[in-house]
């Protein structure tokens, strides 16, 4: 399939787990029918055949996946995870090897790959933030820890080199400390805020506003100021935007804003068949899909 990430001169494409084909599917974002085959640019799921000698062992409910470029791992690769326990580092757009990976019980929700090349893992029910040091071999088990019940969300942000993490009730700047092959964990607590709404769930970077964060909880859609240590409500397109139970969320440099939320009939009581847009206002559908997250698939941090 075609190796780029977007469209020339145009948005990135948008990356979507899909829960009922169990695969990653990457749609262009500028066709209108995802149920074409000319919609679909890449998708992958793990085999014997591109390095997963367990096969799908973990695999079943795609929860997170992002595009990351990094030296350490060669290049471009997608990192991925699974509430069912895997976590893997794969070569895009390739999709042939595993660079690394781990089955890990905890409801995984969220990863990051860190510039050294380790990755982070987000674990809901295991209420934890790991960072493992993946820079070290594709089969390296030692990793760092940090308690955090209902962990949902990490993102990495390279202007201020902080780990930002999401749980039930907190918004939490981790700071990396160790080296890349015994990496440390600590809370920043004089940045430790409190979310507005509980359950917090999704945290992406705000693109072309490094000052801000895209923060989602069962009951809203903030954007979070790191500047003015605040949640905004007031952002543009808030009206539609801000909705309950949103589960994944971005927006492209022309300002569209894509998301997730669960729709009723869905094959699970989190998925939908579709992502929907704003500014402009679009959806983009797969017929029985049961899309978790989407993801604009970028390999930028912000």
């Amino acid at each position: 399939m075609n190796n780029s990430t977007g469209n020339q001169g145009g948005d990135c494409w948008i990356a979507v787990t899909d829960q009922a084909s169990r695969r990653i599917l990457v749609f262009d974002s500028e066709r209108k029918d995802w149920n074409s085959a000319e919609a679909l640019k890449w998708s992958w799921s793990p085999s014997a055949l591109n390095g997963f000698s367990d096969g799908p062992k973990g695999w079943g409910l795609p929860s997170d996946v992002k595009l990351r470029r990094n030296t350490a791992h060669g290049g471009e690769s997608m990192i991925v995870c699974d509430s069912y326990g895997l976590a893997a580092i794969v070569p895009y757009p390739a999709g042939n090897a595993r660079q690394w990976s781990q089955t890990i019980p905890g409801n995984l929700h969220a990863v990051e790959l860190l510039p050294d090349g380790n990755i982070a893992i987000a674990a809901s029910t295991g209420g934890w933030v790991r960072l493992y040091a993946s820079s070290q071999g594709p089969d390296a088990e030692k990793h760092s820890h940090y308690d955090l019940p209902g962990a949902h969300g990490v993102l990495w942000d390279p202007q201020e080199n902080l780990l930002w993490t999401i749980g039930d009730d907190w918004l939490v700047p981790l700071n990396v400390c160790g080296t890349a092959s015994d990496p440390e964990l600590a809370e920043d607590s004089d940045r430790k805020i409190r979310l507005p709404s509980r359950w917090g769930h999704d945290l992406y970077p705000v693109y072309g506003d490094a000052d801000k964060l895209w923060v989602t909880t069962n009951s809203a859609v903030y954007q979070y100021s790191k500047s003015a240590n605040t949640f905004l409500t007031n952002y543009a397109g808030a009206d539609e935007i801000n909705r309950m139970h949103v589960k994944g969320i971005g927006n492209q440099l022309s300002g569209q804003v894509v998301q997730t939320a669960p729709r009723e009939g869905g094959l699970y009581a989190w998925t939908t068949d579709t992502v929907r847009s704003f500014s402009p206002n679009e959806t983009f559908s797969v017929t029985n899909g049961a899309f978790y997250k989407a993801r604009i698939w970028c390999a930028e941090y912000q």
